[in-house]
């Protein structure tokens, strides 16, 4: 019995910044934009807490 496409594990998308994007396909271009969205949204969230516990420092340590 053959193996479907669709039961293949898929291979995890990875973007690595400056990479030749010559060899891929406009939906691989679209994953990969949907990945560089989501990781700028978790950068930002870290980002947002980072200074959220700043914020708290400062506030705590006043004078």
């Amino acid at each position: 019995m053959a193996i479907e496409d669709d039961d293949r594990p898929r291979k995890k998308i990875t973007h690595e910044i400056g990479q030749d994007l010559s060899l891929l396909s406009v939906e691989e271009l679209a994953e990969r934009i949907a990945l560089m969205h989501a990781e700028i949204e978790r950068l930002q969230a870290a980002m947002t807490k980072k200074r959220a516990s700043k914020d708290a420092a400062n506030n705590f340590f006043k004078t």
